[in-house]
């Protein structure tokens, strides 16, 4: 539903968005194994990448390890900031999955195992013939007014808590729990993004006249993104892209096309909008 949704979205709103408000979301990634480097997070590019469509920027991401004062701590901030708020990992049914008590001690509220969890968890076991332990019954507990956000890869729900959603930590899980919660979120204007692709040209030669367009249109972002790789005959092949994000259309295509005459002004072969841009 959400991708169908999202989509039905573009079509019909599309210019009601280009005037629309800005809204935002903070993204918290929850767990030790991220911060030691041992699991590598990719729920953060994810959820952002659902979000742009229906016109919800990611101005934040925090990462905290599982202790529930730290948890609380970022929820507290992230919800008063943000429009939303998007929570990764901690809610299986080990001994350190503690988000669930500490988005209801952020709320107030009183978290326990609430039957209707319980009964999608009891079903999607009975389905899969797996044994009902103790343990895995833990994931039916969810704080007492939160609204059950569906899991289509693994039964165990999520949850909505006010303005923020409560996902698993895998990323294939998390990412089917969003397609329950796009027609939850009002979006607002669509964040548009075009690139300018510059083969040859280092950073240090266009960072004068990037400094020089950036402060004579604040109201678009521009960054600068180099690369460089080898190619077949083992040359070192170098590059930067140039990048520019509006929420208006108009004036993103005329800072492209500034974009290009820099790059030409020192030497460039500009390519717009490359197929292969990032």
């Amino acid at each position: 539903m959400g991708s169908a949704y999202i989509r039905r979205r573009r079509e019909t709103k599309g210019q009601q968005m280009a005037t629309a408000k800005r809204v935002t979301a903070g993204v918290l990634l929850i767990g030790d194994e991220l911060l030691s480097g041992r699991t590598r997070d990719i729920n953060l590019s994810e959820i952002a990448k659902f979000l742009a469509p229906i016109g919800v920027s990611v101005v934040e991401c925090r990462i905290v390890p599982d202790e529930q004062e730290e948890i609380v701590a970022a929820v507290n901030h992230l919800r008063t900031k943000c429009d939303y708020v998007f929570t990764t990992g901690g809610i299986g049914p080990t001994h350190d999955d503690i988000t669930a008590d500490a988005i209801g001690a952020a709320f107030g509220q009183i978290v326990d195992v609430r039957d209707d969890a319980l009964a999608i968890i009891e079903e999607w076991y009975a389905k899969t013939k797996t044994p009902l332990t103790e343990s895995r019954k833990r994931m039916a507990r969810v704080p007492a007014e939160a609204v059950l956000i569906d899991n289509p890869v693994t039964g165990a729900p999520g949850f909505q808590t006010g303005n923020v959603f409560t996902l698993a930590g895998v990323p294939k899980i998390a990412r089917g729990m969003l397609e329950d919660i796009a027609d939850r979120i009002e979006g607002g204007a669509v964040t548009l993004s075009r690139t300018v692709a510059t083969g040859g040209l280092r950073e240090g030669d266009l960072a004068d006249g990037l400094r020089e367009l950036a402060d004579a249109y604040s109201d678009v972002s521009i960054g600068s993104y180099p690369y460089f790789f080898e190619n077949e005959a083992g040359e070192i092949v170098r590059g930067t892209n140039l990048v520019a994000r509006s929420t208006d259309e108009a004036r993103l295509d005329h800072v492209i096309g500034k974009l290009a005459d820099l790059s030409r002004s020192v030497g460039g072969q500009p390519v717009i909008d490359p197929a292969d841009a990032k």
